[in-house]
């Protein structure tokens, strides 16, 4: 960039959408209270170029250092004077609600001032008016603004570096509210005017939310996988028990588990996209697009990004339980077994050429399924999403989807069971090749995998040694 360039303001300050009432030699801000966020949301002021007034209860008290240096430290009475001898209007009440009672005695010095309340709920969906309600009710005389409690102390100190950490102000007054949005973007935050001092409670339990957009994601979630679980233990555990006495409970942790989270992770890419048909066919019948749709469909839609993320969530781990599949102690054992049985069917050869191709399109089947599902929940977080225009992110969402229909084929490659997880007793390492050891259910058309060469060496060296460790296995 040239040296001109450099030179030209990034933000003009005749432009009335930017105000910005605040400027290095601008009036004091006031902070009532000496805990940890008075002194983050201090620091962070100072390096603003902030002029920072203090007030505490016993300053003497307060351990030297504790506050960055430039920072006045007064009582709470002298740092409202002081705010007011030079100008300033702004005042933080970094204290807890129960105790703005014991600001009532500074009512003549808070009259005229913007009060910033930074306190937040107690609990959840609590009756009464909220903290900042009640602190307008006590102090008439004051325009009171709920704003900055959605941060942390640590979150003041780092947040310089994160532009896109939201700050939520509301207020009754649009002068006080519009200084504290400026001051919020004057410190690097991204500010948003919620409305009036009505929707205080709502931005007060917000710190205190616990995922509310991923409660109903999260529940059919776990209701699939526990239904796919279950059917798949049954299937493969208990009836292999009643029917042929097979006992298969090593399976439940693992096999069972990687036989559920491929199909949950289908159904819920199909949950994410089925809103959006209900949707269109919804408009088509009505013959306009101006209409609201249902609360259910509203809802489902609104909760497509958490569904595609669990999706991939259950994709990627069946991607690792597969991947683990070949190095737990049952596969050893099954391999084992197959060679032994190889070896003394005297069979060279167990190429299955059938067997092998499916094997091999189902492998990059699957890899390329995870690999367009990775790259979908990576455009559906904001801060990736946020770089690309509209175009972009409709191509990545729709016309790459279509990628997708290597997932039925990844399913449908292995339909004839040869490459499931363990069917019955099949060996995923090598697949068709059922692990027993009565031979006589070892069938001429199974194909069998060839043995390892130090297997083949000890047979021929000693051919009796076959037989015991068959009989032993």
């Amino acid at each position: 960039m040239a040296q001109r360039d450099m030179s030209a303001p990034l933000l003009d300050p005749s432009d009335p959408t930017e105000p910005l009432p605040l400027s290095m030699g601008d009036p004091a801000v006031c902070i009532l209270g000496s805990g940890d966020f008075s002194r983050s949301l201090s620091s962070r002021l100072l390096c603003c170029g902030c002029r920072v007034v203090v007030g505490s209860r016993d300053p003497g008290r307060l351990a030297p250092g504790l506050f960055p240096a430039g920072v006045e430290l007064k009582t709470q009475r002298e740092a409202l004077e002081a705010l007011s001898e030079c100008g300033g209007s702004l005042v933080f009440l970094a204290v807890y609600p129960e105790h703005y009672s014991s600001l009532l005695a500074l009512r003549p010095l808070l009259s005229g001032k913007t009060l910033v309340d930074v306190s937040n709920a107690s609990a959840l969906n609590k009756d009464g008016p909220s903290n900042a309600q009640t602190l307008a009710q006590m102090f008439p005389c004051a325009s009171v603004v709920k704003g900055f409690n959605v941060l942390s102390a640590w979150t003041l100190l780092t947040g310089a570096y994160d532009g896109s950490r939201q700050v939520l102000v509301c207020g009754d007054c649009p002068t006080s509210k519009l200084s504290v949005l400026s001051l919020a973007r004057r410190l690097g935050f991204a500010a948003v005017d919620v409305g009036g001092l009505g929707a205080s409670r709502a931005v007060e339990e917000e710190p205190l939310q616990l995922f509310p957009s991923w409660r109903g994601p999260l529940v059919a979630t776990t209701l699939l996988f526990l239904l796919f679980y279950l059917y798949s233990a049954l299937k493969y555990v208990l009836l292999p028990y009643l029917d042929r006495g097979e006992n298969n409970l090593h399976h439940l942790p693992l096999v069972t588990v990687n036989k559920a989270l491929p199909t949950v992770a289908l159904v819920l890419l199909a949950l994410v996209y089925m809103p959006g048909l209900f949707a269109s066919v919804l408009q088509l019948y009505r013959g306009t697009k101006y209409k609201r749709f249902p609360d259910w469909l509203d809802h489902w839609m609104c909760v497509r990004k958490q569904l595609g993320l669990l999706s991939f969530l259950c994709a990627a781990l069946h991607g690792v339980y597969s991947v683990c599949l070949s190095i737990r102690r049952a596969s050893g054992y099954m391999i084992l077994n197959a060679a032994y049985r190889q070896v003394k069917a005297d069979k060279a050869d167990s190429w299955v050429e059938t067997q092998v191709w499916r094997s091999d399109l189902y492998l990059s089947s699957g890899i390329l399924g995870l690999g367009v599902l990775s790259v979908l929940a990576l455009t559906s977080l904001p801060s990736v999403g946020h770089t690309l225009n509209w175009r972009e992110f409709t191509f990545v969402q729709s016309a790459w989807a279509t990628s997708l229909c290597s997932s039925p084929s990844h399913t449908s490659s292995s339909s004839d069971g040869t490459l499931r997880c363990v069917p019955r007793r099949t060996s995923t390492i090598c697949p068709g090749v059922r692990a027993v050891s009565d031979p006589a259910l070892l069938r001429a058309d199974w194909p069998v995998p060839p043995a390892p060469a130090l297997l083949l060496r000890q047979t021929e060296q000693d051919p009796k040694r076959l037989g015991e460790r068959e009989k032993s296995v």
